[in-house]
């Protein structure tokens, strides 16, 4: 990957704060790393990853809580402790509504939700919510394809309960109906047939797959353009996937829940 020398900070950061997932890390320590202002580092932060460092870094640490939960046999104290959280409830509370289930339920349940339920219509009147979009995921021949998860989400993180999903059989087109007015981000996250047992966030085998297309806005009757959303290998810049996937190992496509 070829970066900038904007991102070449942000990635210099990034590691700062993968080395220091369980320890206080301030803006002001973060901006050292960037040798910006800490000012100019914010600023800088968002406008490369679409998010602000201290919510990234929130990210990053929930991650890290995941691959804990499932390769490891430490209780969920001592996994909060590890990744910076001082008090249990504060951390439970986060990852379930990052996550979407609790730490010791994404344990039992191998990193996996037997259903997505979606957001509905949050805060926007029903006559409100008209807004439709459709768009098609493609995969390059270099990629390997597989099932695409094809959600949409306030922010760049997929985290939370997406406001629209679909669960997509192979690359292919996609329509979201009755959109809520508001400023949303597609994102999309896929794994080669054959390896849905591998939960997001977790694995070192280059095989995740990632796309993104907004932010978009909607207003009523709305008629948006079509979202071409090209995938591509997950890097560095790429926001942790947060939330957990849909258990497709038993054929749960059905699961989606309203």
């Amino acid at each position: 990957m070829t970066t900038t020398p904007i991102e070449a900070a942000v990635l210099r950061v990034i590691d700062e704060m993968h080395a220091n997932l369980g320890q206080e890390l301030t803006i002001d320590d973060m901006a050292r790393t960037a040798m910006f202002s800490k000012f100019h580092f914010t600023r800088v932060f968002r406008d490369v990853m679409g998010t602000s460092p201290g919510r990234f870094l929130s990210a990053l640490r929930l991650q890290e809580a995941k691959r804990l939960l499932i390769e490891t046999d430490f209780s969920v104290a001592d996994i909060s402790s590890q990744v910076g959280y001082s008090s249990v409830g504060t951390f439970s509370s986060r990852f379930k509504s990052c996550v979407g289930v609790s730490p010791s339920m994404f344990r039992e349940l191998d990193g996996f939700t037997p259903e997505i339920s979606q957001v509905q219509n949050p805060g926007v009147p029903v006559e409100g919510t008209r807004g439709i979009l459709r768009g098609r995921v493609h995969l390059p021949e270099d990629r390997r394809p597989g099932h695409c998860f094809v959600g949409l989400f306030p922010t760049p993180v997929p985290q939370g309960q997406p406001v629209r999903c679909a669960v997509l059989d192979g690359p292919g087109s996609f329509e979201f109906r009755d959109v809520p007015a508001g400023t949303w981000y597609v994102l999309v996250h896929s794994v080669p047939y054959g390896h849905e047992h591998v939960p997001s966030g977790t694995g070192d085998e280059d095989i995740v797959s990632v796309g993104s297309y907004g932010p978009v806005t909607v207003h009523e009757d709305t008629l948006l353009m079509p979202a071409e959303i090209t995938m591509r290998p997950l890097d560095a810049l790429d926001p942790p996937i947060l939330m957990a996937l849909l258990d497709l190992r038993a054929g749960a496509l059905d699961r989606l829940a309203g």
